[in-house]
């Protein structure tokens, strides 16, 4: 796994850490949907990785940095394993099973609401292949289900790992939105780090440019309420981020033209709605999110566009950052 750019040429200051520091990088893998974007903010402290519920939200490699006195947890959020029914769908399996093959340790997210299935098969059979990387069973969205269904998944989870030869270094239940048991499960899988100091300067909390950061709280604000098959139909571009010119000191503002991108002309009218309505409400919400991450007012220009069947094309694909 890379370690900053501030590492190729002088190190960044760190305060003094213990001779027993540990630090590394985790990744969360499982199913579309199993709740790892939510369970790297919870870990993080904050919004790192977008979340919906549609399955497939994360495209990327996200990286959310913990502090503690003892360690430094870099957590890898990794796109769903899944069937992949086009290019877009391959090159997101490609990036989870590189990521798999950094890290130091794996979370193998499963929902505490559904039974294990093939998909979960699927992911615990590759998962057993990578012999040297220890594995946590982390049992996900455990304030949906009584103690007893959490009981019962718990020993299903255990059968999996004995049934396919995979050896759990750990299982635990966790619920990122209730908040129970998320800090038991960083001090599981500090200990599974390598010891070393610091990788990120303290308050550091991601590694992803702002404009890629921006343009997912764009689409996570665009992919709330629309039909079923759109979501993985749409993706976003920054385009531009200047701030106004002749504004005064005090009250600055940072200009973000933004292009929606989607597959076919009949998408369009569902993404903008009625009269606009859905294009400004998702320019709303997401403006909110983008000027409490910048700390600065924000004028959001959005534009939706066809890319013609983006998903398949390497061409597009590549244009769009993928």
């Amino acid at each position: 796994m890379s370690t900053p750019d501030s590492f190729s040429g002088a190190f960044p200051e760190f305060p003094e850490y213990p001779d027993d520091h540990r630090s590394g990088f985790a990744c969360f893998v499982g199913r579309p949907n199993a709740g790892k974007s939510t369970l790297t903010n919870a870990l993080v402290g904050t919004k790192v990785a977008i979340t919906s519920n549609r399955p497939q939200t994360t495209r990327h490699s996200v990286r959310g940095i913990v502090h503690r006195p003892d360690a430094q947890l870099v957590l890898v959020d990794t796109p769903g394993l899944h069937k992949p029914r086009t290019l877009l769908g391959q090159r997101l399996n490609d990036v989870v099973r590189t990521t798999w093959a950094e890290v130091d340790v794996i979370g193998f997210c499963l929902p505490a609401n559904e039974k294990i299935g093939p998909g979960d098969r699927f992911i615990a059979k590759e998962l057993a292949n990578i012999r040297r990387t220890p594995k946590i069973a982390v049992v996900t969205k455990t304030d949906l289900v009584t103690p007893e269904a959490l009981a019962e998944q718990l020993i299903a989870v255990d059968l999996l790992g004995k049934e396919i030869g995979l050896e759990w270094a750990e299982i635990v239940p966790v619920s990122a939105v209730a908040g129970q048991q998320v800090s038991l499960l960083a001090d599981l899988l500090v200990p599974l780090l390598p010891e070393g100091p610091p990788l990120y300067p303290e308050g550091d909390l991601t590694d992803e440019p702002e404009q890629v950061m921006i343009a997912e709280l764009i689409r996570e604000a665009a992919l709330e309420g629309v039909r079923d098959e759109l979501p993985h139909s749409i993706a976003v571009v920054v385009e531009e981020m200047l701030p106004r010119e002749d504004r005064p000191e005090d009250r600055p503002l940072l200009d973000i033209h933004a292009n929606l991108y989607i597959e076919r002309s009949s998408q369009k009218g569902i993404v903008i709605g009625p009269k606009g309505q859905r294009l400004r409400e998702v320019g709303t919400k997401s403006r909110k999110q983008i000027e409490a991450l910048l700390g600065t007012p924000v004028f959001l220009d959005l534009h939706v566009k066809v890319a013609k069947d983006w998903q398949r094309d390497p061409k597009q694909l590549r244009r769009l950052g993928f």
